[in-house]
């Protein structure tokens, strides 16, 4: 239903914990008059906030210049834009409203506080009534563009960090040196040595396995997912292809070791198993979820874990299978939609503090090639800039049949960007693990001795 005016006014109402009025004046004032504070507010101030005209107008002069020179214009540069005698009157009430109504030396801190709560307060204000208009027209109401938009308004933050102060912090940098940070393993030595001990354990990193169709890429996640769980620690994987009851019948065949094709025929061993399981690691948790394929965006998917958190269980670790089938709104073309998907996606590591894990797709240049190269991640090289550490899987001629899956390094921010391993993949069980005899030499299986190539074919 559409908001009639006085719900409109009670509205307003509810939100004058500050004089909006009054500061509406004070807005304009400072950002006439103080560049610094200009330059803090140019990105969130919006004409549509001020309920007068006069202001909106000498805003909306002020935004336009200083997005071609960077700064307040003068009294002379802003004259130049008063080109209607509407725009020439409006400019001189502003004018009146600073010199009859505006104090000098406002008190700083609480100029930047009150001039959040006014952005804020005015954004999801303008928010409600652009939902209500869309609400109650024919149009197609986007959710996750609903959902943004909220969080945008009530996110808006005046505040400056300044960072880390190098030559003022030298005995915190000093100290941050001799921490190592901490580190979930993926209880593969050779991926784990590779990146300084396993995925950062606070997150603020995004892992991404390349591969080209059927090459395995959601046996790996699948397997990453267990390897992380058998620590005691709490896994969600979202599955955005294959269904919870599939996805689920991979990870407790690697469990508990019984074939894949067999679990329905030994329930009563695989109960056994995962209760032995959920026994000796009391903690853990291992959540699968599945969405269809291009339905759920990133804003949906943040959503989701929130209410999971909310219920009091946190991921240690998230597992996304996989990206490119995120969908998302912003862009026309794949490139810009997987590039996008994945800055929000890697964002989400920074908001739930771990370590996200996902997989993307090799272009046509990647297929059959031995450790193929960054620029044959497909769609969007975007996704190859935003990740922290890219690795390449693929198999040479027999490697399927013998069991055998390659891993290489195409890029890496946590240390060597180079290398690759040949890793044992039971098929029955979907479990990998690692097998020195696979790389001895050149890493070529033709090297391994007689007993252990009996072994890999039995």
């Amino acid at each position: 239903m559409k908001p009639t005016d006085d719900q409109k006014e009670n509205l307003q109402t509810s939100m004058s914990k500050i004089d909006l009025e009054y500061y509406e004046k004070v807005i304009v004032y400072k950002i006439l008059t103080d560049d610094n504070y200009l330059a803090s507010v140019i990105d969130f101030i919006d004409s549509k906030y001020f309920a007068d005209t006069n202001i909106s107008s000498v805003v909306s002069i002020i935004q336009e210049f200083y997005d071609k020179h960077s700064h307040a214009p003068t009294l002379t540069e802003i004259k130049s834009y008063l080109v209607t005698d509407d725009l020439k009157s409006k400019y001189k009430v502003v004018v009146g409203y600073l010199q009859d109504a505006i104090e000098p030396g406002l008190n700083h801190d609480e100029l930047v506080e009150n001039t959040e709560r006014f952005f804020r307060e005015k954004a999801v204000y303008n928010t409600l009534m652009e939902v209500a208009e869309k609400c109650n027209g024919d149009g197609d109401v986007d959710t996750s563009n609903i959902l943004d938009q909220f969080e945008k308004a009530c996110g808006i933050s005046l505040k400056t960090d300044l960072g880390f102060d190098i030559l003022n912090q030298i005995d915190k940098h000093i100290e941050e040196l001799n921490e190592r940070d901490k580190t979930i393993p993926t209880a593969w030595n050779w991926l784990d040595e590779k990146l300084d001990g396993g995925l950062l354990e606070d997150g603020r990193a995004l892992y991404v396995f390349a591969g080209e169709t059927n090459i395995g890429k959601s046996i790996v996640l699948g397997n990453v997912a267990v390897n992380i769980a058998k620590q005691n620690k709490v896994v969600l994987l979202v599955s955005l292809e294959m269904s919870e009851k599939m996805y689920t019948k991979r990870l407790t065949s690697s469990i508990s070791s019984i074939p894949i094709n067999n679990l329905s025929s030994r329930t009563d061993e695989l109960r056994t198993q995962l209760l032995d399981f959920k026994q000796q690691h009391h903690r853990s948790r291992l959540l699968v979820k599945e969405f269809p394929p291009n339905t759920i965006t990133v804003p949906h998917l943040k959503n989701f874990i929130q209410k999971i958190v909310n219920t009091g269980v946190t991921p240690d670790c998230i597992v996304i299978d996989y990206v490119n089938l995120l969908h998302d709104r912003t862009g026309n073309n794949s490139y810009e939609r997987i590039k996008h998907a994945t800055e929000k996606l890697r964002a989400l590591s920074y908001v739930f503090s771990c370590p996200i894990v996902t997989a993307t797709q090799l272009n046509r240049q990647g297929y059959n090639e031995s450790n193929p190269s960054l620029d044959t991640v497909s769609e969007s090289i975007g996704l190859a800039a935003t990740a922290d550490a890219i690795f390449s899987l693929w198999q040479e001629e027999e490697d399927a049949e013998l069991g055998i899956i390659r891993m290489g390094l195409m890029k890496n921010r946590f240390g060597p960007n180079f290398g690759s391993t040949a890793m044992q993949v039971n098929y029955s069980t979907l479990t990998i693990t690692e097998d020195e005899t696979l790389n001895v030499g050149d890493d070529s299986i033709h090297e391994v001795d007689a007993e252990s190539m009996m072994n890999l074919l039995s």
